[in-house]
Order: structure tokens, then sequence, then C-alpha cells
């Protein structure tokens, strides 16, 4: 017969000096990969709530059993753009007409782990009082992400917590190589500072799909490494950077832009279960690449130790060379990600974004993930858009890089 939860399960609030190594030892106790097949590890540096600390709300809730503790979970609350509508200034004004971001509450899942020989349902319990502190804060909506292929998550969130599956990033991996990428020398790259990058965020993704309201406190953050504008040398009319109002009244036929998330600091990766012929085939591309530099052969990094990454967001453009634009700061971010020590760069956009076709990525370090929603509250997006878990995927998606 099963145990009876109800009476011998605690669902509490995460306590870091309790907590911590028992969490650390419920994550290494889920992350036993199948036999002969690569595995991701992953090592949040000694702070289980890495991956939320930076979003505007957070919590971590933790269950035990007889003072065991068997599982976590882990959600973040924000407000971001879940549609458009059409705002007209004056009455029966329809020259003036624009679109404008609807925005709504929303919340995301992450890290729900339960130690292999404890399940009975503990992982719906955790999702359930998550879902009641979502709740208690005003939030409409409920999300969480994992990979395509995670049959057991997937049914747990889609048959048992009611969330429907809604959208399919693509994550795209590219590794950082031994020798500088090449960047077009007929593209210009500008840094930007965070408030003007935040004016040409606002201007460009204010009504792309999880655009976070609060992109300023994005920007500001330490681990934010920079914004980087690209557009054509011959395009661009002044030796100096004008400022982004400027460069909006005027811009060049073609333009793009990215941001960088320095994730190495957060958490670090590491690769298992790779066969030692792999090892060795991974090792050979090293030791040639360094040997032979001036050839430029693409080796593979070692993800067999832990290893950091950045990831690249909030990339958008425009222009019939967009994608050459992306490609150029894609090379500068790779050199950037080289000089920080970095094996890999990545970034998750929509497979709808036109501009993906400008990232560099190998397919054996790619993938597709699975968002699944579900509403929770009524009213809160003002009705504009009606039910958002039921509305087609757009072109642009904005993936938050506290979230990743």
């Amino acid at each position: 017969m099963g145990e009876d939860l109800s009476s011998t399960l605690v669902v509490r609030e995460f306590d870091l000096n309790k907590d911590r190594e028992r969490v650390e030892a419920v994550e290494r106790s889920c992350e036993v990969g199948p036999s002969g097949k690569l595995s991701l590890f992953t090592d949040m540096l000694g702070d289980p709530i890495c991956r939320v600390r930076h979003s505007p709300a957070f919590l971590m809730l933790v269950a035990e059993i007889g003072g065991e503790l068997v599982g976590m979970i882990r959600g973040c609350i924000k407000t971001v753009t879940c549609g458009k509508r059409l705002s007209r200034n004056g009455k029966h004004n329809n020259t003036n007409a624009k679109h404008v971001p609807v925005y709504t509450k929303v919340a995301y899942i992450l890290g729900l782990r339960v130690s292999p020989n404890r399940r009975m349902g503990i992982g719906l319990k955790l999702v359930r009082k998550m879902e009641t502190w979502f709740r208690d804060n005003g939030t409409e909506y409920s999300y969480m992400t994992t990979e395509k292929n995670n049959l057991a998550s997937v049914k747990l969130f889609t048959d048992k917590c009611g969330y429907s599956k809604f959208r399919n990033p693509s994550i795209l991996v590219n590794p950082v190589f031994a020798h500088p990428a090449r960047v077009s020398p007929k593209v210009r790259i500008i840094s930007l500072s965070p408030s003007e990058a935040e004016v040409l965020y606002r201007h460009h993704f204010a009504t792309t799909e999880f655009f976070p309201r609060d992109v300023d406190s994005v920007l500001n953050n330490k681990l934010n490494l920079g914004t980087f504008l690209a557009v054509p040398n011959e395009s661009y009319k002044s030796d100096i950077w004008l400022g982004p109002d400027l460069f909006l009244s005027d811009p060049p036929h073609s333009w793009a832009m990215v941001s960088v998330w320095n994730s190495k600091e957060v958490f670090t990766f590491e690769l298992r279960g790779a066969s030692r012929v792999s090892r060795t085939l991974a090792k050979t591309t090293r030791v040639v690449d360094r040997a032979l530099p001036w050839l430029r052969l693409p080796s593979m990094p070692d993800l067999f130790r832990p290893f950091g990454f950045h990831f690249m967001y909030g990339l958008g453009g425009e222009g019939p060379e967009g994608v050459k634009m992306v490609k150029a700061l894609c090379g500068f971010a790779h050199n950037l990600a080289m000089e920080k020590g970095c094996r890999v760069l990545a970034t998750e956009v929509s497979p709808n974004e036109p501009l993906r076709f400008g990232i560099p990525h190998w397919k054996m370090l790619s993938g597709e993930d699975l968002w699944c929603m579900k509403r929770l509250g009524e009213d809160y997006s003002d009705g504009s858009v009606g039910d958002w878990t039921k509305s087609q995927p757009g072109m642009s998606i904005f993936v938050d890089p506290r979230e990743v």
C-alpha cells in the first residue's frame, strides 16, 4: 500500500542555512542519466535559488517526509507583454492609431525535483502549493519549460496540473572556439548604455510576447555584459553614435541588436556519460586546432569538465541585411565569451524568428524546448487578449535571461 502523504508530507519555504546541502543531494540524485548516454549536470555554485534570485519576486519550496528532504520547486513572478491592442489618440481618429502592449502578471515554474525513490505524488503537491503563492500574488498565468522529450515532466503538467502545450522555442548552442570569430569589417558594432538599450528595446519589442515590463532592471543587472547594435558601415552616416532617439528617427536600411548575460557567474554545466572515444576525439580537435591555428578548424571545447556559458537575449532587428547583422553580432559575442573563459554561447528564439538564420550553432548541442502554460486568474490583462493560452505564436519571443 502507498504511504499516506496527507499526514506525513510537509511543504515549506526553503531555508538556505538548513536546506542547502540536502537540496544539493536531491539535485545530484535526480541527475542520473541513462546508461551509455550523455547527461547534462548543473552546479549551482552553492546557491540553490540562483536561477530565480534576480527576478522581481521569487520563492523556493521544499518537501519533507519525516525530516527527510524529498523534493523542491522554484517559482518567480513578473509582468510581461502577452499581446497588443490598437490605441487611438482621440475619438474617431484612425490616423494616429498604433499598437500598444497588453501586460499580464505571469509566473514561471522551474527546478522541480523529487527524489527518485520518493515519487508518490510529491511533484503534484509542490506544484499546487507554488500555484497557491502565485494566485495570492495576483498572477494570471503560470508556465513552465522542459525538454520536448521529457515525457514524465510533460505528463505531470499537462495531464495532472492542467497545463497546455504553448510554445516550442529553439535553443541554439555554439561552442566557443580557441580562435576569435571573424566579424565582417563592413559591419559596425556599437556598444549601448543600459538606458540607450532600453529605448531601443521598448521601441522594438514592446508588443513581443514575454517582453518584461521591467526590462530596465534586466539591463542594469550586474550579470548583463552589455547590449550591442550592428549597422552597415556604408549606411550609417555619422562617425559617432548620436543616441537612440536620432537613430530611430532615421535608421539605416538594416540593423540588429543583442544583449549578453553572464550565466557563468550563476551556475555551470558539465557533460557526463561520454565514451572514452568521444572524449579522445574532442581532445584531438583541440590539439590540432592549437597546433595549426591558421587553419581555424572548428574544435570541440572541453565540455566534460564544469564549464560556464554566456546567454544572448533580446535578439532583434530589421532590414534586408538583418541576418548579416546578426551574424556579425554573434561573432562579436563569441569573442567576448572567449575572453571571459566560457566554452559555450547560447540563445533561445522562436522557431518563427527570421533572424535565427544568422545565428551559428551546432545541431548536436542544440535542441527544442516545450513551454506549457495554465491560466490561474481572470481579467488582469483587461480582457484585450482573451485567453493567452489559446493564442497563436508570433514571429518573435523575448526570453528573459533571469530565468535561463
